[in-house]
């Protein structure tokens, strides 16, 4: 790869921000909560001491600002695996690469990222509003197989892909682990499991409506190799985290149980007791 990017891979705006989150360099913390819904960025930021920055671009909204002495950022994402591929590589640039003279930098910064969101379980052991954080992840969506250089295995990993049943999807599956320094901050949720990320909300994750799902026991599938829970952005955070040299830790709070037809009596709240749980532990 050559030191110098090309305009057209390093796209800017008129100000000089990156393309699509619409940021300069001094507009983030090293401290990143990711959370999907943009709505959920001003009922984060709310608990900050000050919010000094407010930017928006699309689905990509930003708050930076003092939380107990610390600078922090909270941004959302959008839905999906591909708006991550966006997120990831721009976050990444905003801090590894200079984006005036377009080079990448020899001295890397490593930022630390927690995903704050919500999640299904296919564990029918696992009850609605709690805390789950994501240890292990597999990812069915196929994104990393466009990166070159990806490749990561471990025993469960292992385990998962040898027994992994269906083989028309088998050649997308890639796998990742969270940061264990980050998942330490952690250690008192009650539920520390194995994510499925899917590439869609209805037939990939059992949903039937007018179109039938290709195996009506792909969740009960799922749950006997090992995954604990499932949605639809963890898998590229972390991978992505694994390849920049980033740390990266999902918590998600369980809104739904599908294995018991289980749905959160109040979401709302179960929500804010995430944000509020998650907050304690990012700063201290």
């Amino acid at each position: 790869m050559l030191n110098q990017l090309a305009a057209s891979e390093l796209i800017l705006n008129e100000d000089g921000s990156i393309y699509h989150l619409n940021l300069l360099p001094e507009d983030i913390a090293e401290k990143i909560i990711l959370v999907g819904d943009p709505d959920r960025v001003a009922k984060v930021s709310k608990h900050f001491d000050k919010v000094e920055i407010k930017k928006n671009k699309r689905e990509f909204y930003t708050h930076t600002g003092i939380l107990r002495g610390e600078r922090i950022t909270v941004m959302s994402t959008g839905i999906g695996t591909e708006n991550i591929d966006i997120v990831m590589n721009e976050l990444d640039a905003l801090v590894n690469i200079d984006l005036k003279k377009k080079e990448i930098k020899s001295q890397k910064t490593s930022l630390q990222l927690f995903r704050m969101g919500t999640c299904g379980s296919v564990n029918p052991d696992v009850e609605v509003d709690n805390m789950l954080v994501t240890q292990n992840v597999v990812g069915l969506d196929g994104l990393m197989n466009f990166y070159k250089d990806y490749q990561f295995e471990n025993e469960f990993s292992k385990s998962f892909y040898e027994k992994f049943p269906y083989e028309k999807i088998k050649p997308m599956l890639y796998f990742s682990e969270w940061s264990e320094e980050l998942g330490e901050l952690y250690k008192d949720a009650k539920y520390h499991g194995n994510t499925a990320t899917f590439p869609g909300f209805y037939a990939p994750q059992g949903r039937q409506l007018r179109l039938l799902a290709t195996d009506e026991q792909f969740l009960e599938n799922l749950n006997d190799l090992g995954i604990t829970n499932f949605e639809m952005e963890t898998s590229a955070i972390y991978a992505f985290s694994q390849l920049l040299g980033h740390k990266a830790i999902t918590v998600n709070n369980v809104i739904a149980n599908r294995r018991r037809g289980e749905f959160s009596k109040d979401h709302h709240a179960s929500e804010q007791n995430l944000i509020e749980w998650v907050l304690e532990r990012v700063v201290k």
